[in-house]
């Protein structure tokens, strides 16, 4: 999606998000990785410990608009996103808090929003590679053809 390469779940596992998205994969391709994380915080440490970037998604952080341009586009970046229990420590660890808008809204739709600025708007994604079925765009209706 948008060029990530992986989906660290964290919190309580949920198998099935994970299914979900690896069927995803199966259906139509590509090479992102799904998985749990059992100590997000630890990964994070780690993660910014090693040169990454750790991008907080929180309607409480600064303007994207603003944020956006001054994050390194040379190292690894990870984006945290969380609902209304994220703690203190991804707050005050995170290089960047940095909001979307500043009332209610989608997670993933942050992360979309967020994604497209950081990619300087969408592009279409490469082709990608290994899935039983490709779309083809149409203006009306669906052509979805399965590989052989």
């Amino acid at each position: 999606m948008y060029g990530a390469k992986q989906f660290l779940l964290a919190g309580d596992k949920d198998s099935a998000v994970i299914q979900s998205l690896d069927d995803v994969k199966v259906r139509f391709g590509g090479e992102m990785e799904a998985r749990h994380e059992p100590s997000p915080l630890g990964f994070l440490r780690n993660f910014i410990a090693e040169g990454g970037v750790a991008v907080h998604l929180t309607m409480y952080g600064l303007p994207y608009q603003e944020v956006v341009p001054d994050i390194p586009h040379d190292k690894p970046i990870v984006v945290v996103v969380g609902g209304a229990k994220v703690s203190r420590e991804y707050y005050e660890m995170c290089q960047y808090n940095v909001a979307i808008g500043n009332q209610p809204h989608s997670e993933v739709a942050a992360l979309a929003g967020f994604l497209e600025r950081l990619n300087d708007g969408v592009s279409p994604p490469d082709d990608f590679k290994g899935g039983k079925l490709e779309i083809h765009p149409t203006e009306r209706g669906k052509d979805m053809r399965q590989e052989e």
